[in-house]
């Protein structure tokens, strides 16, 4: 009798053997998922254990003192040196003033000079000055001198207010490019007020020549 498994010489196959050809590679398919799920799962495991562990051993650094975190800070404000006091007005007998031409016009710190003097100041250095200075005037004093400054100022519009170390009262005044004239003297606030101190973007040419110091050379 013919065996039916065998046709022109070829096995033919069960539906058996087929379902069980189909079962066994379904299996290893199952078990090839089942281990990539398992080497996932170990890979996620021990990022998350690196994660705690780097998260506890930052919290210890903190704690004793060795990490601090970050903080954003405020930004720096600019400090005033300018005094912020409020002065009276000093009578001129009292102001001990030297005045410094640091322009190239001959003459002016004389001038200057002799209109302060009649306006009562009393006056005893007058001179040239190489000044790093440009504006109107500096005017210059120790802390014991402001509010004479105070009042020189108000003699002398659109000046800027330098303090120094000097000890005594005395006030210097060095007039610059941009001078032209003192206050009328009738016209002079007298009322209290303030020290007018330098507009930073102009007042100051060469910070290496300042505070200036008078200079040897010819009164002018």
């Amino acid at each position: 009798m013919q065996d039916a498994s065998i046709l022109h010489g070829h096995h033919v196959v069960s539906g058996p053997e087929l379902r069980a050809t189909f079962d066994a590679a379904a299996l290893d398919a199952d078990d090839t998922a089942r281990v990539r799920r398992r080497v996932l799962h170990g890979i996620v495991l021990v990022l998350l254990i690196g994660v705690i562990a780097a998260g506890i051993i930052t919290a210890l650094a903190i704690i004793n003192g060795r990490f601090s975190i970050p903080t954003a800070e405020p930004a720096d404000e600019k400090v005033s040196t300018c005094p912020a006091a409020t002065f009276d007005y000093t009578p001129p007998e009292q102001i001990n003033l030297n005045v410094y031409n640091s322009t190239s016009r001959p003459g002016l710190a004389r001038s200057v000079a002799d209109e302060f003097l009649a306006r009562k100041f009393v006056v005893a250095d007058v001179g040239n000055i190489d000044a790093g200075y440009r504006g109107v005037a500096a005017v210059i004093s120790g802390a014991a001198g402001q509010s004479a400054a105070f009042s020189v100022q108000r003699n002398l519009p659109g000046s800027d207010y330098f303090q120094d170390g000097r000890t005594d009262g005395s006030v210097d005044v060095i007039l610059s490019q941009d001078y032209r004239a003192l206050a009328p003297p009738d016209l002079v606030d007298q009322t209290p007020g303030t020290l007018s101190c330098p507009r930073e973007s102009r007042r100051v040419a060469d910070d290496d020549r300042w505070p200036v110091m008078p200079s040897a050379a010819p009164v002018s």
